[in-house]
């Protein structure tokens, strides 16, 4: 089936007139069509179009699994969205899991993962779940014992690392791969935590830390038992990565470190397992400045990553004594001085960009009907919303000094230019009057910022009077 054309069109609509559970009747019929090789053009354009309407709507379903979908089902709880660029402690992306999976099937174990992957799909057809999940495991152990002989014939070399960075599709090939080797390896022992954890922690309290403990502790007693410690460090790690993800405030996973080792000081935490909750809470507050750039520099909103920041910033401040130098005092340090560094400039560009707006012209320098860019105006409110919500987490992000300056100069500037536009709209002529009348606007816009919507209603009013006593100025100068 062609992808454009009225019939194209037609199906598409009809598509998305369907019901939800119609939906995912349909997503499921043709995914088992796909499993039994029933292949066709049209019912894969379906499929795909279906699949797009469903994450558009952000509608769950339940779907077929196939062998790659229950290969990777016990990373679901470590598994963030995108491609991955900036690496988390104990996660993996998404969008890497189709480029691995390629690598296992064609590079790794291709004879191995094609004759399971059959096996898998035909006990699916027949409903056998007992033995699909059987035929996974015999999977999961032959591909862990490949990716180790992989990443050891590795080692060290540099160009090797590149090289098979390139195989496996992933700039972090390497860690990517021991990540997903190390989960798999624990997989039952977190299946079994993951099902005795609150499904969600609203508050982190004393009580539930100490539940939260239990379970963390019994699991990796249980592993301990083995001998191996490799694998008790990695329960630890991964069991706080899932507890972390089931918290409303993810920063206060902290609070295992201190209450684990009964203390706040650095040191005495680093001595305890529960010094990997702190590096875990590092890693993510390292990947939202990360995230904070890349938004930053797209233009697009980021009031959302400051507040996360913020207050990331001030619980570990707060329920940790970083005061003494430590890895984790500099690591917190950096990342203050990363998001000032990145911010400071904006900020500090945020008045010059107002007072070219609305700086009061003489009649000579206005295009007569002439008014202000609407775009330029945006661009400057944005600003002015950018500087006021700094202005709430200055304090933890190490920007009190730049925003304080920025924020006085702009309260200033607005009271003092705001008298001087209503004045001049007062004594406009025809010619002038809409540009004089767009600049009283911007400024009406830009003080319900920073002085609130009930003084920016009064400055309203102040400029509807500004316009109508102006042709009785007029009257009054020619008279």
């Amino acid at each position: 089936m062609t992808s454009g054309g009225p019939s194209v069109e037609r199906l598409r609509e009809y598509l998305k007139t369907l019901k939800p559970d119609a939906r995912a009747m349909l997503v499921a019929e043709l995914e088992r069509e796909l499993l039994r090789g029933e292949v066709s053009a049209g019912n894969e354009f379906i499929l795909q179009e279906l699949r797009r309407i469903i994450r558009a709507a952000a509608q769950p379903v339940p779907r077929i699994g196939d062998a790659a979908r229950m290969f990777f089902m016990p990373l679901e709880p470590f598994l963030v969205n995108g491609n991955g660029d900036y690496k988390r402690m104990g996660r993996l992306a998404r969008g890497w899991l189709e480029p691995v999976w390629q690598w296992i099937s064609r590079d790794l174990m291709p004879a191995e993962a094609k004759a399971l992957s059959e096996d898998i799909n035909r006990a699916l057809l027949a409903n056998d779940r007992n033995k699909a999940d059987q035929l996974v495991r015999a999977l999961h152990d032959r591909a862990i014992l490949r990716m180790k002989d992989a990443v050891a014939a590795v080692g060290t070399d540099e160009k090797a690392r590149r090289r098979f960075a390139v195989q496996v599709g992933a700039p972090r090939a390497i860690d990517d791969v021991e990540t997903l080797i190390g989960i798999l390896e624990i997989r039952d022992v977190l299946a079994e935590l993951g099902r005795r954890l609150p499904s969600h922690i609203r508050n982190f309290d004393q009580e539930q830390i100490a539940a939260v403990r239990m379970q963390i502790d019994a699991a990796t007693a249980a592993k301990s038992l083995e001998g191996v410690d490799a694998k008790t460090s990695d329960v630890m790690l991964y069991g706080l990565v899932m507890i972390m993800s089931r918290l409303s405030s993810p920063w206060q996973l902290v609070r295992m470190a201190s209450r684990g080792a009964d203390g706040v000081a650095a040191a005495r935490i680093g001595e305890t397992p529960y010094a990997a909750a702190i590096a875990v809470v590092m890693s993510e507050l390292e990947c939202v400045v990360h995230e904070l750039r890349t938004e930053f520099k797209a233009g697009r909103p980021i009031t959302s990553l400051l507040r996360e920041l913020h207050d990331a910033v001030r619980g570990l401040r707060t329920e940790l004594d970083l005061s003494a130098d430590s890895a984790w005092s500099r690591q917190l340090a950096t990342v203050r001085s990363a998001v000032s560094n990145l911010l400071k400039q904006e900020i500090d560009a945020a008045p010059a960009k107002i007072r070219r707006l609305l700086r009061p012209r003489p009649a000579k320098e206005i295009e007569p009907g002439a008014v202000l860019d609407p775009i330029d105006v945006e661009d400057a409110e944005t600003k002015v919303i950018f500087v006021s919500g700094c202005r709430q987490y200055a304090a933890e992000l190490a920007l009190s000094e730049v925003t304080l300056r920025a924020y006085s100069d702009l309260t200033q500037y607005l009271e003092t230019t705001t008298k001087v536009l209503l004045d001049t709209l007062r004594h406009s002529e025809e010619a002038d009057r809409p540009f004089r009348q767009s600049q009283v606007d911007a400024a009406i816009r830009f003080c319900g910022t920073i002085f609130g919507t009930e003084y920016a209603g009064l400055l309203a009013k102040a400029a509807d009077v500004a316009v109508q006593a102006a042709p009785v100025e007029r009257k009054s100068l020619r008279a």
